[in-house]
């Protein structure tokens, strides 16, 4: 890959990180799409930032598992979830007065809602033991004792 393209991707990249990162603020911009877009230009122009993304403290551990089909922890779905429709309803009572807008922005709220919870839930295995061949967290573990 020559040099110039390189340099292409890794500033596109850069903007789709950059880009990810207002995704958490604000709802209707996704996140995961822009990190995973990041991913992909980083490993075809840059090992470096591409190991800076995965180590990274606020990106690295929720792009890994996400990449792993290791799913979401269920606080992590729950604080995403509760942010966007408080945003989205914030949205619709204070700024937005227009009624297509507001029912778009409750379809947007509906189908991010609907993709987050599809999303398997991610359990760390070292809260599991198996029992019989049976996974058995911790707290399941305590209920049978």
């Amino acid at each position: 890959m020559s040099k110039q393209k390189k340099r292409f991707f890794i500033i596109l990249g850069i903007i789709c990180v950059i880009v990810g990162l207002i995704g958490i603020f604000i709802p209707i911009l996704p996140t995961t799409p822009f990190l995973l877009a990041a991913e992909f230009f980083f490993a075809r122009s840059s090992e470096k930032f591409q190991n800076w993304l995965f180590a990274n403290k606020l990106f690295g551990p929720y792009l890994t598992k996400y990449k792993n089909g290791q799913g979401l922890p269920l606080k992590d779905k729950i604080i995403t979830i509760s942010l966007l429709w408080l945003t989205i309803g914030a949205s619709i009572i204070f700024f937005i007065e227009i009624i297509w807008i507001e029912i778009f922005l409750i379809l947007i709220a509906l189908g991010v809602t609907t993709h987050l919870n599809l999303i398997k839930r991610y359990r760390p295995v070292f809260d599991q033991v198996l029992i019989n061949d049976e996974p058995m967290t911790k707290a399941q573990l305590s209920d049978k004792a």
